[in-house]
Parts: structure tokens; sequence; C-alpha cells
């Protein structure tokens, strides 16, 4: 990993809950899409958040879920609000897009999960790949699912792509499926042998994710997300 200085250029609330964050390096970097940078905070504090954007953009991006004011996110926000410049260390990660597989790819997020997997698909997407992608984005209420808009044209504009939100409270009019993201998981899919899958989202939800898919047929070799190096 490099520390690299960057630029705060902007910080706007996506909701009254999660916020983008827009940073420009000082020194370029390579990543690969899927994986994490870590905001400097102090010598012993670096705190990690996925890479919204994809390789190649001159912007990172971040989606940072603040939804308490003494927060452990929303430090991070503060302390960006008031900076001009914030040091980073990246990359880091092992749950990264592995574009030269040609099997189907099942892309789960929760909550600010979605920023991981927006850097993969728009990685996906920059490579002209077509490979069958299906992505489930699982929120407590449609106001939560912050960047739908995005998802929803890539829904539109790829033949390859489909999105499938989530919501747990939905309205009359919601365009999507309701209950609890992984029960969907579970009755949409039979079994989930043949499947690249990515997987970001809360700790809890998956670790459940991954007991559930385990009694799916999982192949756990296939089985993506940076938060399996933390739970057991």
């Amino acid at each position: 990993m490099k520390t690299i200085r960057c630029q705060v250029e902007k910080i706007t609330p996506f909701n009254d809950a999660v916020y983008q964050v827009l940073l420009k390096p000082e020194a370029g970097f390579e990543f690969k899409a899927g994986q994490y940078l870590s905001v400097v905070m102090a010598e012993n504090d670096k705190r990690p958040f996925s890479i919204a954007s994809a390789p190649g953009a001159e912007l990172l991006e971040l989606h940072i879920g603040a939804a308490v004011s003494e927060s452990y996110p929303m430090q991070v926000v503060e302390r960006l609000k008031t900076a001009t410049h914030i040091d980073i260390e990246a990359p880091a990660g092992e749950a990264f897009l592995r574009h030269q597989s040609k099997r189907p790819r099942l892309m789960i997020a929760g909550g600010t999960g979605f920023s991981y997997i927006k850097s993969i698909i728009e990685a996906q997407i920059a490579m002209g790949q077509t490979v069958h992608t299906q992505v489930y984005w699982g929120c407590r209420n449609q106001d939560a699912m912050y960047y739908q808009s995005i998802a929803r044209q890539w829904h539109e504009a790829h033949s390859w792509l489909e999105f499938i939100p989530v919501v747990e409270d939905a309205p009359a009019d919601w365009q999507g499926k309701q209950g609890n993201l992984l029960t969907q998981i579970q009755q949409d899919f039979v079994s989930l042998n043949g499947y690249d899958i990515y997987i970001a989202g809360r700790f809890d939800m998956v670790g459940a994710a991954r007991q559930a898919f385990r009694e799916m047929g999982v192949e756990e070799a296939y089985l993506y997300g940076d938060a399996f190096a933390f739970i057991k």
C-alpha cells in the first residue's frame, strides 16, 4: 500500500445518512475494481472504505454511511468537511473483480456496500464485458437506497445486467422486491453453484450470507468479500 495525499474535492449528502465523498489524489496509483482504501485519521487510526469509482477515474469516490453524530464514520465526514487535504493508504483488499472469469456474476450489496459493487460494475462497463451479472441491493427502505438511479440506468442500458432492488419497508408504488435481502436470494436461486459472487455490507449480514449460501451449493473459492478476512 502507498500513502497518498488527496485533495478533498466535494462532500455531498445522498440523504440524511449517507455522504458521497470525492477525493483527488496528488499522485497516481493503480487499484483493482472492488478494492478499498483507508482514510488516515492518525498514525494508529486508519479507517477503511470501499472505493466506489472504477480504476482510471480522475477522482476517488467514497460512500460513507454516517447516520449517528458521534459514530466512527461520521467522525471521518466531519474531518473531511473541515480539511482541504487528507492522507489515504491504498489499495487494499482481495475481493476485487476477476475480470477474466466468464462465469455468471452475482453482486450483493447491503446498504453502503453498494459502493463496492459500483466500482466493479463500472469497470465491467468500461472493459466492454458482457458476462451475465445480477445486482441485488438490499436496504431498509426506498430512501436508504441512495443511488438507485444509477443502478436502474445500468439495468436499462445493458442487456447483460439485471438490477434487483430489495427493501424491507416498501411503498405501494415500489418497483422492486420487498423483504429481507438474503431471503430474497434464497427464493430466487435453487443453487449458487457455478456463480462468481461478490458481496459487501455489514459484517453480520455478510457472515449470515456465507452460512446461507453454503446450504445452496456455493463454491467458496468463488465467493468474494473482504469482510471474510475479519469474521470467522
